[in-house]
């Protein structure tokens, strides 16, 4: 029988506790990474949805009938008497955006034929589009209308559209 070297108890236990601390900081440093591709997703979803409302409320004026209403009031609004971009279905439809103060949120009321304040029978659809509202801006001149949506603590979405 030969003599072979083998590692001995204690340079086993050494190897093994260095490998644990080295475990110990692959394991820390992928928790980092993966509590920042939680943040980056998150953020780009908010993007997204801002991108997704700036978009829809763009086509409601792009495709109106020119009949647009603003008033800056308690609750801002824009009313657009009609727009064939409908998210409900409808071939034409008359959609307001409005603004709840007491939770700065923006609405999308889209329907047929109703009066803000909406009552009871009237036949609508309300959005929540976006919440956190900080400004939500419209400008109207002969032929163009400006619009400036901003959110707390992010950047403002402005946009252009001529009529």
């Amino acid at each position: 029988m030969r003599n072979r070297p083998a590692f001995t108890l204690v340079e086993v236990l050494i190897s093994v506790a260095l490998l644990s601390i080295v475990m110990m900081g692959l394991y820390s440093a992928l928790d980092m990474q993966k509590s920042a591709n939680k943040h980056l997703l998150s953020y780009l979803e908010k993007a997204i949805d801002g991108d997704k409302v700036v978009m829809v409320l763009y086509k409601d004026i792009l495709y109106s009938d020119g009949n647009i209403s603003i008033v800056k009031d308690e609750l801002d609004q824009l009313c657009i008497n009609s727009t064939s971009n409908s998210l409900h279905g409808l071939s034409q439809a008359k959609v307001c955006w409005i603004v709840a103060k007491d939770e700065n949120s923006l609405l999308r009321v889209e329907g047929n034929r109703y009066k803000l304040p909406t009552k009871m029978e009237d036949k609508v659809e309300v959005d929540l589009v976006m919440e956190h509202l900080e400004l939500f801006d419209i400008t109207k001149s002969k032929k163009d209308i400006l619009v400036v949506l901003k959110r707390v603590n992010e950047d403002a979405y402005t946009f252009l559209v001529q009529m």
